[in-house]
């Protein structure tokens, strides 16, 4: 199969959760990473990436905050965000969907559920 990797952007300010969310992810796509909100909004504009696999708590910007920032700007608004965090009440995952993020999952991650979560919401953003 000769076509281009699709590219998931991974934010996170944690190198190892980034390292286990890359090692999940690399075969299937091209990944990209950012440590924090700023580098990664700069990412995505220069090059938007097909999906982003967002973390919640990160210092001086948080994902809420980055969401806010893609889903307000014109070239990044289409792209699906899926929250990846430690975060696990109902309302923080209400407030991620409510900012416009398509999915939510739990830390420690499950690489298979990751995997599906990424080709589902891929799959549906393709359709639309």
């Amino acid at each position: 199969m000769n076509a281009e990797k699709q590219t998931v952007l991974v934010v996170d300010d944690a190198p190892e959760n980034i390292d286990i969310l890359v090692g999940t992810l690399k075969e299937k796509y091209t990944v990209k990473a950012a440590i924090n909100g700023e580098m990664a909004i700069r990412i995505a504009k220069a090059k938007p990436p097909d999906i982003i696999l967002l973390d919640i708590v990160m210092p001086e910007m948080d994902g809420y905050e980055v969401c806010r920032q893609l889903k307000a700007d014109y070239i990044t608004r289409h792209i699906p965000i899926v929250f990846v965090t430690a975060k696990i009440e109902v309302e923080d995952e209400l407030k991620g969907l409510e900012l416009g993020a398509v999915d939510y999952i739990t830390k420690p991650i499950s690489p298979p559920i990751v995997l599906a979560r990424v080709r589902t919401h891929l799959a549906l953003h393709d359709q639309n």
